[in-house]
């Protein structure tokens, strides 16, 4: 197997022999033996589908345990690499969130749900497709988006046979996506300004946003949605990696700067936008191990500078998190 950078696709040299697919979450039922139905209802169809599942291919949705039993037949109808991948990529989008919901829509697609569409699962002659009904809103620090670029709201990953997607930066993404439907869901309950009030925010030296002072997720929100460019990208990024590893965390903007920090300990990071960097300033950072590598001229500090193309160790910044979220933080 060809090695390439950590978080992308990985292709083969030759394909790979079939393997069997992981266990599937559920089984479709076999009606009993001895249970009398007209002949209508108890010829199966030559794809092995049970009649309700078979006759429920024909119609627009399903929601829930239908759904999966659906999911689960389109993956033994297909019967090749392509069941393969789609069983493995289900199964690791179950694991990111176990409160995913299964749907069947548009005559035969299945569909993760959760406070919105996740992703849709297609399957093609020559690919399967993961398109992401939000993608263009998720930061992709591993850029496993290939496909569907252009696009303002959509994002597409192709897998083709032979080809593996690394599971834990898949899982992550699957975390990003749901945490952007929750942001745009909140957004939508909330009250929103009218068209002549809203106004553009000021960009100050080196591109970072002028937010006014205030505490929660909505100006760290409206931070990062200032942030110019590929910044705004590592700010989502940033921002959902931190309430993975921290679902307690508290938010604050200050100094024109996101912080964050746990109720009773303080500050733990703080975010800042430069010409050519996004810094990450860890106020605890000489105890974390390893040390973040940028020094700085407080004793205790230490950051970690983020430039457009690098390719971040995610499970890195992930223990540095929660490392610092652990110890006493700054009190501002």
């Amino acid at each position: 197997m060809a090695r390439t950078e950590k978080g992308r696709i990985m292709t083969e040299g030759k394909s790979k022999p079939k393997t069997k697919s992981e266990p599937r979450t559920s089984e479709v039922p076999r009606p009993a033996a001895k249970t009398k139905r007209s002949a209508k209802t108890s010829a199966k169809k030559a794809d092995g589908a049970t009649p309700v599942l078979a006759a429920k291919k024909s119609h627009e949705q399903a929601t829930g345990k239908t759904a999966s039993l659906l999911i689960d037949q389109r993956i033994r109808d297909l019967g090749d690499w392509r069941g393969d991948v789609l069983a493995r990529m289900r199964a690791l989008i179950l694991e990111a969130d176990p409160e995913m919901t299964e749907e069947w829509k548009w005559m035969g697609t299945p569909v993760w749900a959760h406070q919105g569409i996740v992703c849709t699962g297609e399957s093609y002659k020559k690919v399967v497709k993961l398109t992401f009904a939000q993608g263009a809103k998720v930061a992709d620090p591993s850029r496993l988006f290939n496909s569907s670029l252009d696009g303002n709201t959509r994002r597409a990953i192709d897998i083709h046979e032979g080809e593996m997607v690394d599971a834990v930066a898949f899982k992550s993404l699957i975390k990003a996506a749901v945490a952007q439907n929750g942001s745009t869901t909140s957004k939508a309950k909330g009250a929103r300004p009218a068209a002549s009030d809203a106004k553009p925010v000021k960009l100050l030296s080196g591109g970072n946003p002028q937010i006014a002072k205030a505490d929660g997720d909505a100006p760290v929100q409206q931070y990062i949605a200032a942030m110019p460019g590929w910044k705004s990208d590592v700010g989502r990024w940033l921002d959902a990696l931190i309430v993975q590893c921290v679902p307690n965390v508290q938010k604050a903007v200050k100094w024109n700067s996101p912080l964050y920090g746990v109720e009773g300990q303080g500050w733990f990071l703080g975010v800042h936008t430069f010409a050519r960097y996004v810094k990450i300033a860890f106020f605890n950072g000489t105890s974390l191990q390893p040390m973040p590598p940028q020094s700085s001229k407080d004793k205790n500090t230490r950051y970690f500078h983020i430039h457009e193309d690098d390719q971040l160790d995610e499970a890195q910044v992930a223990s540095w998190v929660k490392q610092a979220a652990a110890l006493p933080g700054w009190i501002s």
